[in-house]
């Protein structure tokens, strides 16, 4: 396999991205089926250095798929997804409502794009800027698990 192909693999999540029905929901659903197998056993310094080193490689990836493919921002791009979701359940032990609940939440700040989500897309360039809307999503989509957390809406326990 060349390495352009391995990019745009690594880019894709395997077959998430090459979904024709929502690659980004596609790939958020592979990320949180993944996280209880390779995100959620670390401890937080663990998984804060794996998320800075997927945000750095997928950022040049990233910038490699959008000149393979010659496009901004292309669709089946799904490794950012796999960040934002993951940095969604960051503080949290494995739960299945909290799968459900970032899945819903992530999607939703990555779908709708509110402020600073959207805005964030023009901070950085290249696949920096594909990368960097989807941790801003992710923050908030953590905010709000924890916010419902404190609420006790539901009882996610902490890491």
């Amino acid at each position: 396999m060349d390495s352009d192909r391995l990019v745009l693999s690594f880019c894709r999540l395997g077959p998430a991205g090459r979904s024709p029905w929502a690659p980004g929901t596609c790939g958020t659903f592979e990320a949180l089926v993944l996280a209880p197998f390779l995100f959620l056993p670390l401890g937080l310094a663990g998984r804060l250095v794996l998320l800075a080193v997927l945000f750095a490689a997928g950022s040049l990836a990233a910038t490699r798929a959008e000149e393979l493919l010659e496009r901004k921002d292309p669709g089946e791009v799904v490794i950012d997804e796999l960040v934002g979701a993951w940095i969604a359940i960051l503080p949290f032990a494995f739960s299945w409502t909290l799968m459900l609940c970032a899945f819903v939440l992530f999607r939703f700040f990555d779908i709708l794009k509110p402020w600073p989500v959207k805005a964030s897309e023009n901070w950085l360039p290249a696949g920096w800027g594909v990368m960097v809307d989807d941790v801003v999503g992710g923050v908030m989509a953590m905010i709000c698990l924890c916010l419902l957390k404190a609420a006790g809406v539901f009882s996610f326990s902490w890491l």
